[in-house]
């Protein structure tokens, strides 16, 4: 039983020497070839672990240098021992405390080609002098690919707007400098623009700027441009044409149908009304002068079928006008005047003109 556990133990004790010499390994991390534009700048990520264990920033020195030249530094806390051409223009952005190493580099030059490497360092405080246990890690070094020409905004849209209907744009580019990103702008003014930066691995970022916007039928054929800014005042342009679909508008047809419709229905109620009012009115006109309509009308079909007047439609109309007292005598004005006799209707009862004795213009 004592055995089992003293061989307990020695197990333990060997798994824990086994894990602290795995942790406390000299390692680094970082990209072998990353892209770097001509005149803007570019950020190298690097990680890295030492055997120093879990040390302060202030313990720990990191250097960067020439793969081929350990002595040619490009980055050291001590200024004047940086390569003059690299003096003013790198920066350690991370801690060494979190060991992360990585690098900054502006108005990046044609020539900074690399290959550049991690040297990390464990300090005393008294003093600040190196210790013993320093490493460059000249496997894990990284190369620049130089860009002269700043990269082309990449434009995502639908094929089509359609008038009146919200329509969005996506502007995006990618770069290897996240200190100092792209700056998208658009040829139109619109407040609703959402930018995004998104760490798409491997020392390269998307910045993304998303434009929505409602078109009109002016906006057809009009041109949109998506300008990206970099640092160092680069800047490249991507332009696209837009198409708006029109969406048919039949007001001109509408409105005046509906104003005649309503101006008829109008119309009709008025009517109606007006009928129904009156209704009564004209039953009772038609009622009292229905014997004098009658006798026109049946004057009327006679003198078209040319039998003339009757004898009572004559008696009854040329009445009014040829009754005189009996004996009366018309003078017209010449020598002989001649009277006018009155004869009963044989046949009637009443009086009639007899018209072979009427002479009113006398004997000429």
């Amino acid at each position: 039983m004592a055995k089992q556990k003293i061989m307990m133990g020695f197990c333990l004790l060997f798994a824990a020497i086994c894990s602290s010499v795995s942790s406390d390994e000299w390692k680094a991390t970082v990209v072998k070839r990353i892209d770097a534009l001509v005149g803007s700048c570019v950020v190298v990520p690097c990680s890295f672990s030492h055997t120093g264990g879990n040390l302060p920033s202030s313990r720990l020195r990191g250097i960067w240098h020439e793969k081929n030249d350990k002595k040619s530094n490009i980055y050291q806390e001590d200024n004047t021992l940086i390569k003059d051409s690299f003096k003013g223009r790198t920066r350690l952005v991370g801690e060494l405390g979190k060991n992360n190493c990585t690098l900054e580099i502006t108005e990046v030059k044609d020539h900074d080609n690399g290959p550049f490497c991690f040297r990390a360092e464990l300090v005393l405080t008294e003093n600040n002098d190196p210790t013993k246990d320093k490493y460059s890690f000249v496997e894990d070094c990284v190369e620049l690919y130089m860009l002269t020409e700043p990269p082309k905004p990449t434009v995502i849209k639908p094929k089509t707007a359609t008038q009146g209907e919200a329509y969005t744009v996506t502007c995006s580019v990618i770069h290897t400098c996240p200190t100092h990103v792209p700056k998208l702008t658009w040829n139109l003014d619109s407040t609703k623009v959402i930018v995004h930066h998104k760490d798409i691995k491997h020392g390269n970022w998307e910045t993304q700027s998303i434009l929505t916007f409602i078109p009109e039928e002016k906006d057809d054929n009009s041109e949109i441009t998506c300008t990206a800014e970099f640092n160092g005042v680069l800047k490249s342009p991507e332009t696209f044409t837009l198409h708006v679909k029109r969406v048919e508008n039949y007001n001109h047809i509408i409105i005046p149908s509906v104003v005649g419709i309503g101006t008829t229905v109008a119309f009709v109620l008025v009517c109606i009304f007006m009928t129904k009012k009156y209704k009564k009115r004209i039953e009772e006109l038609q009622s009292r002068d229905g014997s004098m309509w009658n006798r026109l009308s049946r004057m009327s079909r006679r003198i078209r079928s040319g039998a003339g007047p009757s004898r009572s439609d004559q008696r009854s109309i040329w009445s009014r006008f040829s009754r005189r007292p009996k004996g009366d005598i018309v003078d017209f004005g010449h020598s002989q005047p001649k009277s006018y006799n009155y004869k009963e209707d044989p046949d009637e009862g009443d009086d009639y003109i007899n018209t072979a004795d009427l002479n009113i213009y006398g004997n000429i």
